[in-house]
């Protein structure tokens, strides 16, 4: 899901199930790359930090909430409490990119909605 602008945004929350978490270990670098920054559990919850209260900050702080769906997900509570979170606020708006087939033609997708540079 993403904010209706063609902005770069601020910061990107990316929702995943624990059981996806290379894949999006690998958006959230590809992110990085075109100078986007995300949050997500692999790198901005360390320990013994109260990790619910730091999703609630980062779903309140990010311009764009991202979700990658898959089975796990569908079936991950906290998946499902962040996305039920992103539909009730105005900010968000629905779009679907596709990541089955091709990482890196999803990702020029992705890139196109923030009129960003997809060759990096």
């Amino acid at each position: 899901m993403s904010r209706k602008r063609t902005v770069r945004p601020t910061e990107v929350f990316l929702s995943h199930s624990s059981k996806n978490v290379h894949f999006a270990d690998r958006l959230a670098k590809a992110l990085a790359a075109h100078g986007v920054n995300s949050f997500f559990s692999k790198k901005n919850i360390r320990g013994a930090q109260q990790w619910h209260d730091e999703i609630g900050s980062a779903l309140k702080r990010c311009d764009w909430f991202l979700v990658v769906l898959s089975p796990d997900s569908v079936r991950s509570t906290w998946v499902k409490r962040e996305l039920v979170y992103a539909l009730q606020e105005q900010r968000f708006v629905e779009r679907r990119v596709d990541f089955r087939k091709d990482f890196n033609q999803a990702c020029h997708e992705l890139f196109a909605v923030w009129t960003l540079d997809s060759e990096r």
